[in-house]
């Protein structure tokens, strides 16, 4: 592949050489504005996927195959299957799904590299779109559903009763876990961080604003987060509200929360058991909640340049900050010995190409 590739230490205009890995990457460091080619950039990495193409991941059956081959086509190279909160006969039918998508990547689709358990462990006060299944957790459920389906990343909603020494537990056995869909204040997200909480799940949704009395759970994350995810859908989050995250979180990472309505056209669709109206560019409940987002990670990209980021940065934003939350050291960047993950892109950042562990889609 020859253009302008985004590097770790920067852009180099030249020729990439891969087979399932990057084996070299020849050429000289230029500014890409000097010249007329395409852009090389790492596969995206999306660690908050509920759906796409019409399907939703608590259906269970061919669902995870189907929507990490949709995401694919959008330049999403790796993934985690995100839960609901739900009965645990639904989530457990979810899992076994995932678990086998997991083991087995089906051709012309994004590697599903674990589970975003988003449910069941949040606060039935801040459900957002999710179904009043909230209950606390244990670590021996946990465990079980580790035994299914790889748990990568957990939500937590950490003033619930047992679920602070529960952060330090998961911490412990190398699972991230995000503080979301909480009423926990600054003074508890300060204190899950050190019990070891990594990371917030869609800053600025479903938690405690910031007030300059009253810092709230947002508070928390801008003075204290390393990582967070936010949806810059444009929808969920202000440009101005994105900004100020980038200037206080150092590694900030994009998500979609996407749905089944992802890649659809406006109808109805599933998010777990609830029913969901795309509509008005977004995904809502009939009452008007916001309830994921129809986002794709290109769409991601060209959003962070459209409010302002460098084209290096936006890169980072959706790929390497989240790769490098994961412990994913051969993801998320390219260079020598690591997966051939990227996407090419044209000069107004259309998708031309995509390669998932060499495979072009």
């Amino acid at each position: 592949m020859k253009g302008n590739i985004l590097t770790p230490e920067g852009w180099v205009h030249g020729e990439l050489r891969h087979g399932v890995l990057i084996d070299a990457i020849e050429g000289s460091p230029a500014d890409p504005d000097g010249n007329g080619d395409d852009y090389i950039l790492p596969g995206f990495i999306d660690v908050h996927v509920h759906g796409g193409a019409g399907r939703d991941m608590m259906e269970g059956g061919d669902a995870p195959h189907v929507i990490a081959a949709m995401h694919a086509k959008y330049g999403t190279t790796s993934l985690l299957a995100t839960t609901m909160t739900a009965p645990l006969e639904d989530i457990r039918l979810a899992l076994d799904a995932i678990g086998a998508a997991c083991r087995a990547r089906g051709k012309k689709e994004a590697r599903i590299l674990g589970v975003h358990l988003e449910g069941p462990y949040i606060n039935a006060g801040k459900l957002g779109a999710q179904p009043p299944y909230a209950r606390e957790a244990t670590l021996d459920e946990v465990k079980s559903f580790d035994d299914q389906a790889p748990m990568r990343l957990i939500t937590v909603a950490p003033e619930i009763d047992g679920h602070m020494e529960l952060v330090r537990q998961l911490a412990n056995a190398g699972i991230r876990v995000q503080i979301g869909h909480t009423n926990g204040g600054y003074e508890v997200g300060v204190q899950a961080l050190e019990h070891g909480a990594a990371g917030f799940t869609h800053l600025f949704n479903a938690m405690p604003g910031l007030h300059h009395r009253d810092p709230g759970m947002v508070g928390a994350a801008l003075a204290h987060g390393e990582y967070a995810e936010i949806i810059p859908d444009l929808l969920h989050v202000h440009p101005g509200a994105i900004k100020t995250a980038l200037r206080c979180i150092p590694k900030l990472f994009c998500v979609t929360d996407s749905t089944a309505a992802a890649g659809m056209p406006d109808g109805e669709y599933m998010l777990g058991r609830q029913v969901v109206h795309k509509c008005m560019g977004g995904v809502r409940l009939a009452d008007g909640t916001l309830a994921g987002s129809t986002l794709t990670m290109d769409q991601a990209l060209r959003n962070l340049v459209k409010i302002g980021l460098p084209l290096a940065d936006a890169s980072r934003r959706v790929s390497t900050n989240a790769a490098d939350y994961l412990g994913e050291t051969r993801r998320g960047r390219i260079a020598p010995g690591c997966h051939a993950d990227f996407v090419v892109l044209d000069r107004e950042l259309n998708i031309k190409a995509v390669y998932i562990e060499g495979e072009a889609l």
